[in-house]
């Protein structure tokens, strides 16, 4: 039987695991090769001396470090690209052909537009002789941001915050992002001018709809102006919108805007998109790592969604009902939500680890670590929290109050008191959040 300390060793190592297994680089060099002047994706096959230019194109947490193995495989035949990167990146990208942008995250700044419009110029310069490789993945919106006509950065900000804060998941968000932008929702494609295109794209959503990552700048759009308003109905959002951005909604229900282009559009003829990473691959390389360790170790298919103070108790309560016997391990996946209501500081991953230590009180012998893959849980420095029986005993000793903690949003104090932040720094990497939980028999 493995204590406490082991455990949580454990754990720290199955997070190592999930983030080399979800490694931008790695995941692009099992996706595509490049042989005898002919670069193959997946079945695709390009002879790139057909071609005219090869132009790179790229926003998200991912995006950096899939450039730099894209500048590793093709080197000089990349003619020119821009990839925007989260201004935190930019200690751990470097490329050569590729120029990087920086931008924010996770509310959309006046630099991310101006980056933007230079990875737009870029785009201009192409035409159906040319080759673009995009590269997407989660944060994609934010970094490249290029509003509707008549929406200001700091409404769009003001609109960003409130989704965050409402309890709306991303593909709702997203929703809501696509018809207020003028190349989410697939609207990027229409400025190719027919080129060929291959999008790859690392997942950070749920279910891995490629329209819903980044926003889905390269993939046809099946949601509405209708559907955005709905969503910020149903989240009690409407009301407070500036009248910019209800206004752009509106005309675009009426028929006043053009839609986002849906399935079908020729736009999307020689545009071919491909994921090619997501959670499962973070989970499967930790499921691995603890099999190594000694652990029976299974990996929940069903992800982890909802109320991220419901999922902690929910994950809580199916170890204690774990009846194994010796180590044990589930390792599970997803991404919860958090509506604030108190005035402290935290993120998901803490509030499920905290909710978990609550439910866990009265146990033995288990651990829980939740972490964003991307190494930032809300507005913090940590990537998420570990847990295990004795937290709230502990915290209670340090004057602390975890229930009082968890009402009040403010799980980020509370770990940070203990110790108990995991904090990794920006990974390069972003494929939702994991869960794991170790126990040590009966």
């Amino acid at each position: 039987m493995v204590g406490a300390e082991g455990r949580r060793r454990d754990a720290l190592s199955a997070i190592m695991a999930a983030l080399e297994g979800s490694d931008p680089r790695g995941l692009l060099r099992r996706t595509l090769t490049f042989e005898g002047g002919v670069l193959s994706v997946g079945e695709r096959k390009y002879r790139l001396n057909t071609f005219r230019n090869l132009v790179v194109i790229g926003a998200g947490k991912a995006s950096g470090l899939m450039a730099a193995e894209l500048e590793r495989i093709l080197g000089e035949r990349i003619e020119e690209g821009v990839v925007i990167i989260p201004e935190n990146q930019s200690s751990i990208i470097h490329l050569k052909r590729i120029r990087l942008e920086k931008s924010s995250h996770p509310l959309p700044s006046r630099i991310g537009v101006l980056a933007t419009r230079k990875a737009l110029k870029t785009l201009d310069r192409v035409d159906k002789r040319d080759l673009v490789i995009f590269l997407f993945s989660g944060g994609g919106s934010s970094l490249m941001p290029l509003l509707a006509p008549g929406i200001t950065m700091d409404e769009l900000r003001g609109v960003t915050a409130l989704l965050l804060s409402s309890g709306a998941d991303i593909e709702e968000i997203n929703c809501v992002r696509k018809h207020i932008s003028q190349i989410a929702g697939g609207r990027l494609v229409e400025r190719v001018s027919g080129a060929e295109a291959i999008s790859l794209i690392v997942s950070d959503v749920v279910g891995n709809n490629p329209a819903s990552v980044a926003s889905g700048p390269t993939v046809p759009d099946p949601t509405t102006f209708r559907m955005a308003r709905d969503v910020l109905e149903r989240h009690r959002i409407w009301d407070s919108l500036p009248s910019s951005v209800s206004g752009t909604i509106r005309s675009g229900i009426a028929g006043r805007i053009r839609e986002t282009p849906k399935p079908g559009n020729p736009a999307f003829a020689r545009v071919h998109n491909s994921v090619i990473g997501s959670n499962s691959d973070a989970c499967a390389a930790a499921q691995k790592a603890l099999e190594g360790l000694g652990y029976h170790a299974e990996h929940l298919r069903e992800p982890v969604t909802g109320e991220a103070s419901l999922a902690g108790r929910t994950l809580a309560d199916l170890a204690i009902s774990n009846t194994s016997h010796g180590k044990w391990a589930v390792v599970a996946g997803g991404e919860t939500t958090v509506t604030v209501s108190g005035k402290g500081k935290g993120g998901r991953n803490q509030e499920l680890a905290l909710s978990a230590a609550l439910a866990l009180e009265d146990e033995r012998d288990i651990t829980l670590v939740s972490f964003a893959t991307d190494g930032i849980d809300g507005p913090t420095d940590a990537a998420g929290a570990i847990a295990d029986t004795s937290t709230c005993s502990r915290a209670r000793t340090l004057g602390l109050n975890p229930i009082q903690s968890l009402r009040s949003n403010d799980s980020n104090t509370f770990f940070g008191t203990l110790g108990d932040l995991i904090v990794t720094g920006p990974t390069g990497t972003n494929v939702n959040d994991v869960m794991i939980v170790l126990g040590s028999g009966r």
